[in-house]
């Protein structure tokens, strides 16, 4: 009997989904479909593979902290991935960074990322109480990383800046896609390994001490789990460059549609919701309206009133 309710958000999800990547890659299309497709389809991946990244790592902090309002982005990932961007830029020079190759930039910066957030999540996942603590030092220090971003960015020469600049800001209409394949199998990684580990998040969504109560080391998951989410949000932050809202965004309206807490259902909803709403609203932008502007400043302005209408509300958990 619960089959159809379930079924039914991701059939439809899955079409609009469908729809939308037919119409990036083929409206207004003229000359050589080779050549169109080949690079029409290349930014297309990109586009879904951060849009899966986002997606999933949202839910999925979303779940660990027990709280629909935050976010990686919000709680600060983003902003350590850009400091230790920064922090490479200032310490290699621009030419010494840019020796490195991106891919190389990527792992560093990745590894960097992930025994940062694995560091944190350590000291303070070790007392019932912690969680709250970490949502509140979470918030504490990306305002940290993101003042110390700054400070740096005052400090280095103005030509390396530029560096750094192009990285500060989310352009959808200017994926990386020299990383693509990379950031495509990682994330591939990423979300078979917390696909397999869904029933334990249904079971971590009840709470620490209930998920403890029905036999699962909660802690040691949530420390797994996070730390997947630190990937994840390196790889969106890679392509395309920090997005605060539009996970939150993605995450309402999985919740909504969704009509079940099951991460089953739930993690793929959320990834078709978001590359239907990316892919989307690329299209509309590049190929109707023919604009210019980033469509990142609407997706997240639609985000930042998600997150006023949460608030106001009370619909945190």
């Amino acid at each position: 009997m619960r089959g159809p309710p379930v079924a039914k958000p991701l059939v439809l999800a899955g079409l609009a989904c469908a729809l939308a990547c037919g119409l990036f890659l083929t409206l207004g299309a003229r000359g050589d479909w080779g050549f169109v497709l080949a690079f029409r389809g290349q930014k297309l991946a990109a586009l879904l593979v951060v849009a899966t990244s986002v997606a999933w790592s949202t839910i999925v902090f979303q779940t660990v902290t027990g709280n629909r309002i935050l976010t990686p982005s919000i709680m600060g990932f983003d902003a350590l991935y850009l400091l230790i961007q920064t922090a490479l830029v200032f310490t290699l020079g621009g030419v010494g960074f840019a020796a490195l190759g991106q891919r190389l930039q990527f792992g560093i910066e990745t590894a960097l990322m992930l025994g940062a957030a694995l560091a944190l999540f350590a000291a303070l996942l070790r007392r019932s109480d912690d969680l709250g603590r970490l949502v509140l030092t979470g918030i504490v220090f990306g305002i940290l990383f993101r003042s110390l971003s700054s400070l740096l960015n005052r400090l280095i020469d103005p030509s390396e800046f530029a560096v750094v600049q192009a990285a500060s800001f989310a352009r959808f209409n200017a994926v990386n896609t020299d990383l693509l394949w990379i950031a495509a199998a990682t994330t591939t990684v990423c979300v078979a390994l917390l696909a397999r580990r869904s029933a334990r998040l249904d079971v971590i969504a009840l709470g620490r001490e209930t998920a403890i109560g029905l036999g699962v080391d909660h802690d040691r998951e949530a420390r797994r789990a996070m730390a997947l989410v630190a990937v994840l949000v390196s790889v969106s932050t890679a392509l395309v460059g920090p997005v605060v809202f539009f996970g939150l965004l993605v995450s309402a309206l999985a919740h909504a549609a969704a009509g079940t807490w099951r991460h089953a259902v739930l993690l793929p909803l959320a990834a078709l919701i978001s590359a239907t709403v990316l892919v989307g609203s690329q299209t509309i932008f590049e190929r109707v309206l023919a604009l210019e502007t980033s469509v990142a400043v609407v997706i997240e302005g639609l985000g930042g009133l998600v997150f006023l209408a949460l608030v106001l509300k009370g619909a945190a958990r």
